[in-house]
């Protein structure tokens, strides 16, 4: 009767986690589509919405591209990149059994980051990519630099220990940093286009960037889901996990691979923005459990609602002056990296 009862308050609490998250982000995405420079009634956005693809010329011009041609796009954007993220911070905090990874303290960020301005300095294009090129390149420096993180960290220490891969991503981190700031500069007329870049927004970035990181999105949040059972099982050790029938290695690479598909395209197309996924799994996991068959999609309905409005607090709290999005994360993000980190010191203590 008492495991009834438990289970019965476990599904409520995941639903309830549900509920208030898919709230959120309606919040979140009303917001960030009302409220600027120009404020836009709730009423006129959605006759605008439902207007859309009927009778466009018949609705107010200036509300009108405000919210089609503005708003939309740049919350849409803020949205996927969010949820990629965080998606991203969640599969890689389960796979590594620690509460502090996410692709911003392990460097894949930075590796990304390296990509993705090797590619505008040196003006790479693969033929047959075109404008993917950009987002190509930086997953797959996403992918070599968590590869080379978490290889060095085994080898500094086989049980690979919390502190030790988070400073081995630190480490790695700063060594990419001062590559990027030799690349800068080097650079001549492009210095301000990644200076921008690298300061994570998604200011005037429209329907082209959505484009370019729908796909990566997709495939990436799909795998990772799809792979979320094996995250739980690997959650207990790998030993087990292989009794219980997971092919541990392979998942190992799905995971590692699907969070630098998600970080690298990120990354393209908003820049550096940290800390988004050290904090969004773990308040998902304080509300809602450690299942990953919840928890990954949370991540990706929270992720969303939290650069939405982190986007929304750049362009609005100094305007008309406008903030990078990654100085709001990281007021938010660097206190809660330091409570997890006391707190389980204090755990390990006893």
């Amino acid at each position: 009767m008492q495991k009834r009862s438990i289970l019965m308050f476990s599904r409520n609490k995941v639903w309830a986690g549900y509920t208030v998250s898919i709230l959120l982000l309606l919040t979140a995405f009303t917001l960030g589509v009302t409220v600027g420079s120009v404020r836009v009634p709730v009423m006129e956005m959605l006759s605008i919405f439902a207007g859309a693809f009927s009778n466009r010329e018949a609705l107010d011009p200036m509300f009108n591209s405000i919210v089609l041609d503005i708003r939309f796009p740049r919350v849409i954007l803020a949205a996927l990149v969010g949820a990629s993220l965080a998606i991203a911070g969640a599969s890689f905090q389960g796979l590594l059994k620690n509460p502090l990874a996410d692709p911003y303290t392990l460097g894949v960020s930075s590796g990304a980051s390296v990509g993705a301005v090797a590619t505008i300095f040196l003006g790479l294009s693969i033929p047959g990519l075109g404008s993917f090129t950009l987002p190509v390149i930086s997953i797959l420096a996403a992918l070599l630099t968590l590869v080379i993180v978490l290889g060095f960290a085994r080898m500094v220490e086989k049980s690979m220990k919390m502190e030790t891969i988070i400073l081995t991503g630190i480490i790695f981190s700063s060594f990419l940093g001062s590559i990027l700031s030799l690349m800068i500069a080097l650079t001549g007329d492009e210095l301000r286009q990644i200076i921008n870049w690298l300061l994570g927004s998604v200011s005037m970035r429209g329907w082209e960037y959505i484009r370019l990181i729908a796909p990566f999105f997709v495939i990436g949040a799909l795998l990772l889901i799809w792979n979320a059972r094996e995250l739980n099982a690997m959650a207990f050790g790998e030993e087990r996990a292989q009794h219980l029938g997971v092919n541990v290695q392979r998942r190992k690479f799905v995971v590692l691979a699907s969070g630098s598909l998600l970080t690298g395209a990120a990354v393209a197309v908003s820049g550096t923005i940290g800390f988004v996924g050290l904090v969004v799994p773990h308040m998902v996991r304080m509300l809602t459990g450690s299942d990953h068959r919840h928890v990954l999609p949370l991540s990706i309905l929270n992720g969303a609602s939290l650069l939405i409005l982190c986007d929304l607090v750049a362009r609005t709290i100094v305007a008309p002056t406008e903030l990078p999005i990654g100085v709001i994360t990281a007021l938010i993000g660097a206190p809660v990296f330091g409570l997890i980190l006391i707190q389980k010191r204090k755990e390990r203590r006893g």
